[in-house]
């Protein structure tokens, strides 16, 4: 499972940092199943550099009448990206631009 070396002394830690491991393998299996299942068979270190790309932000201003504005934003997604969240069943419209004001 490549859990990495523990080096928590507490037993509460040592469990949880293998419960995080162990539910982040599930999560990895789960999407590599769904990605095959539509013919992707790409690598795990692939994926996760090619998505490394498509990134969200956040940007945060005041105004000068002292309200602050939240804007979060996309980067234009590739084809590969496209790919993936085709096969993953993830809108892009939950990725729009949101702006808030408070």
């Amino acid at each position: 499972l490549a859990l990495r070396p523990i080096y928590h002394r507490i037993d509460k830690r040592i469990q949880g940092h293998v419960f995080v491991t162990l539910l982040a393998y599930h999560l990895l299996c789960a999407i590599q199943r769904k990605l095959h299942e539509h013919g992707l068979r790409y690598s795990w270190k692939t994926i996760r550099n090619r998505m490394r790309t498509h990134v969200r932000l956040t940007t945060t201003m005041t105004t000068k009448r002292g309200q602050t504005v939240y804007l979060r934003l996309t980067s234009q997604p590739e084809e590969f990206h496209m790919e993936i969240y085709k096969a993953l069943g993830i809108s892009l419209r939950q990725l729009q631009t949101i702006k808030k004001i408070k």
